[in-house]
């Protein structure tokens, strides 16, 4: 099996989230990794410890976001990341620039738009263009309609994905 880098970084080019995961297919909503229990995370070069349990991400192909599907029990179901459209370097990394908001949903079906403050103040501090600006608040509010109304790949769909690492 594939393994792809995954990593994400900072407006300023800055490395944040980045771990090993394995490929596992793709399909109409984009390209689908996976990562076990146990999988180690850094945030920057910095050891955030294994993950909680298995979990799937999609990269989309020409989306402004990433989303992340863990395995229950864990209380987030799912956690998508407001980024720049992912990037591929050849067939094993996989890179977008985390542009700060998220939108989770919890496993009770509450549906979140989170850091709203961290996208405001990097907007001055890294300086986001305006079509960055807007792209970002456009994909949030997509997200955060699609994520709570369970509109595919954030209804059923992502368990097949998701039984290829549980």
């Amino acid at each position: 099996m594939t393994q792809v880098r995954v990593v994400y970084r900072k407006f300023d080019g800055s490395l944040h989230w980045n771990y090993e995961t394995r490929l596992l297919g793709e399909d109409d909503h984009g390209i689908w990794v996976g990562a076990d229990s146990g999988t180690i995370v850094h945030r920057g070069p910095v050891r955030t410890g294994p993950v909680e349990g298995p979990h799937v991400l999609l990269f989309p192909r020409q989306s402004w976001w990433t989303a992340c599907f863990n395995a229950a029990p864990h209380r987030t179901e799912i956690y998508c990341d407001i980024t720049t459209v992912p990037h591929w370097l050849g067939a094993e990394e996989v890179t977008a620039i985390d542009l700060d908001l998220d939108v989770r949903r919890r496993r009770t079906g509450a549906v979140e738009l989170l850091d709203e403050d961290e996208f405001a103040a990097h907007q001055i501090r890294y300086g986001y263009p305006p079509e960055v600006v807007a792209s970002a608040q456009d994909s949030a509010g997509w997200l955060f309609g699609a994520v709570s109304e369970r509109v595919e790949p954030f209804g059923t769909q992502y368990h097949q994905w998701l039984d290829l690492v549980s």
